[in-house]
């Protein structure tokens, strides 16, 4: 019996609502009791091995305070197409997105509301990364 493979969608859906779960700084159980399912039922819903119904995702935005839109930024039509482009950095983002520490960067640099001071941030990152700041991107 081989095992379903999670639709990209799915994935990236999940990733969104972990990653604003987290921001929330919110237990898996405290969502969970809010939508009324388990904890374990929103696990599956942020590893995308679950689809999310729309009534569930309205009112998941409700919870996590979000336009119902957010959990499907990002998504690009490729994926929608069946498969993420060679170039796209979905895979990179979700490993970002299921590390404690990238949520705690990203939560931390959301609250940066100077944009010469996030640019300064990026490009320390970038330098202490090894990364130059004439590197593709840097102007991002």
């Amino acid at each position: 019996m081989s095992e379903r493979l999670a639709n990209p969608i799915d994935i990236h859906v999940g990733a969104r609502v972990r990653l604003r779960r987290l921001m929330l700084r919110m237990s898996q159980d405290k969502l969970g009791e809010n939508l009324g399912v388990t904890f374990q039922q929103v696990q599956k819903y942020e590893r995308g091995s679950n689809r999310v119904s729309a009534s569930r995702l309205w009112s998941m935005a409700d919870v996590l305070d979000v336009p119902v839109q957010y959990f499907f930024e990002g998504l690009s039509m490729r994926a929608e197409a069946g498969g993420f482009g060679e170039n796209d950095q979905t895979p990179l983002v979700y490993d970002f997105i299921n590390s404690p520490d990238g949520v705690q960067l990203a939560a931390a640099f959301s609250r940066i509301t100077d944009p010469k001071v996030r640019r300064q941030v990026l490009q320390l990152v970038r330098a202490l990364s090894g990364e130059g700041a004439d590197d593709k991107g840097a102007n991002a």
